[in-house]
This record gives C-alpha cells, sequence and structure tokens, in this order.
C-alpha cells in the first residue's frame, strides 16, 4: 500500500534553490514583518509576539530541506551516468530505477515530476511535462519476466482519464505480444530494456554504457549478438538477439 506524501517528501523534490529562496522569504516574514501587523485578537496578538522567536528554526526546516534536494539530484545525475550495463541497470533497487528514468528524461529537456511516495506498483511513477504536453510513466524493472497487456491497459486508462497527452512503459526486460498489440495505434509508448540503454547512453555525461550485447557470436557472420526487441509479426514484442551487423547481417537468436 502506497504510504502517505510528507511535507518534507513534497519539498526534497522542489528544485534546492526554491527552497533555500523560500527559507530566506519565511525568516523575513516572521521575524520582521509579521510583528508589524496589528491584531485586535488577544490569540493573534500572543502568536505575532511568540512566532518571531522561532523564525530560525522554520528557515533552518527549508534550509534542510534545500540541502537534500540539492543531495538527491546530485544522486540522480550520478546514478545516471555510473550505469555501465544492462545488467547493472537490473541490479537497482525499484525506486532507483525511477529516478534513473527520471534523470534520463529530464535531461531530454522533460519537466520530471517523481512521486517519491508510492509504492513499486503504486500506479503512475513520473509526470513529465513538455512543450504543453503531459506525459504519465510507469515505471517496471521486472527482471523475470515481460510486461503484459493489463499494465499497459491500466495505463492507457489514466491516461484517458487525465486527459494526458500519452502514457510510457519503461521496462527493463521486454513486453509481451498482447502488450504490444494493445498499445498499436494508441498514445502509449513502450521502452524495453534495449531501448532504456540507448536513452541513459545518449544523455549519460561521458557514455559508458554498453548495449545489450550477447557473449555469443552471430551464427551467421560471427559477430557481436545484440538484445533487440520484435516490433511486428507473431513475435512482436519479445526480445531476441540480433547481429549488431544487421541489417548487412540479418542472424538472430532466440534469448
Amino acid at each position: 500500500m502506497p504510504k502517505k506524501r510528507s511535507l518534507v517528501d513534497d519539498l526534497i523534490i522542489l528544485p534546492w534553490w526554491f527552497n533555500l529562496a523560500l527559507a530566506a522569504v519565511v525568516y523575513a516574514f516572521l521575524k520582521f514583518w509579521l510583528p508589524t501587523i496589528e491584531f485586535h485578537s488577544p490569540v493573534f496578538r500572543g502568536f505575532a509576539t511568540a512566532i518571531p522567536n522561532m523564525a530560525g528554526i522554520f528557515a533552518s526546516v527549508l534550509v534542510f530541506a534545500a540541502v537534500m534536494s540539492a543531495f538527491h539530484s546530485w544522486r540522480k545525475g550520478d546514478l545516471l551516468n555510473k550505469q555501465t550495463s544492462i545488467r547493472s541497470v537490473r541490479k537497482l533497487p525499484w525506486k532507483d530505477f525511477e529516478f534513473l528514468v527520471g534523470e534520463a528524461y529530464r535531461r531530454q529537456g522533460y519537466n520530471v515530476q517523481e512521486d517519491i511516495g508510492a509504492g513499486p506498483d503504486g500506479g503512475v511513477d513520473l509526470t513529465l511535462t513538455k512543450g504543453g504536453g503531459k506525459y504519465l510513466v510507469q515505471c517496471k524493472n521486472w527482471k523475470t519476466k515481460s510486461v503484459g497487456v493489463p499494465v499497459v491497459r491500466e495505463l492507457f486508462g489514466v491516461v484517458t482519464a487525465e486527459n494526458a497527452s500519452g502514457g510510457i512503459i519503461v521496462c527493463s526486460g521486454g513486453f509481451t505480444r498482447d502488450a504490444v498489440e494493445f498499445a498499436r495505434g494508441k498514445s502509449i509508448e513502450l521502452v524495453g530494456g534495449a531501448e532504456l540503454i540507448r536513452l541513459i547512453g545518449d544523455v549519460q555525461k561521458s557514455p559508458k554504457i554498453k548495449p545489450v550485447v550477447k557473449e555469443t557470436a552471430c551464427p551467421v557472420c560471427r559477430s557481436p549478438m545484440v538484445m533487440r526487441t520484435a516490433r511486428r509479426g507473431k513475435s512482436a514484442g519479445k526480445s531476441f538477439w540480433g547481429c549488431s551487423k544487421y541489417p548487412k547481417c540479418r542472424g538472430t537468436m532466440s534469448v
């Protein structure tokens, strides 16, 4: 069951500079402006007299939130920059996987809102906005199974209900054929493991992540194999090993 969000949760996901500026405003208001207001009620007069002495405490909470926000931002950037392969991505805890995905889209120019209070299956994990468009993202770092049609159908329902521009499901593996068929022609984008690795590589400051490559050589030309996701046909949505020399070589192997 998703835990309830706290005020601290909301403050931490705000930019650090916003929290710092807010701390200065709150301190100035409580310390200098509030005492100048004339209240008729004895209760409010007492409040206005006592609160200025606590201005530093309120400001300190916001400064702490600013520090945590700055650390949170740095950690997400470091998390993305240090990924080296699909294996390192799949080892991430579910929440770090969401942070990784969010940071990748943030570097693509999206404004990213994180739901840091949600559980591993708490619905929409990220909300992206860019150019007037709103996109809902669900992250699935499943290591042993493909994402099925129920997940895609659920997100499509939320996208429709919220009148969003589209939805994105990001996973570290693949999607079932039924999931791909259901998403076809709808405002739902399916991002599998191979596509995610390419996305990370495109936005890493010093690209070092390796494509999804199979150690076994291509059965046709003996070149390295790369994991891909079938987009059409009976195997649509399923992952397979394809020759890294494609389209010159069309050698394939099942996963």
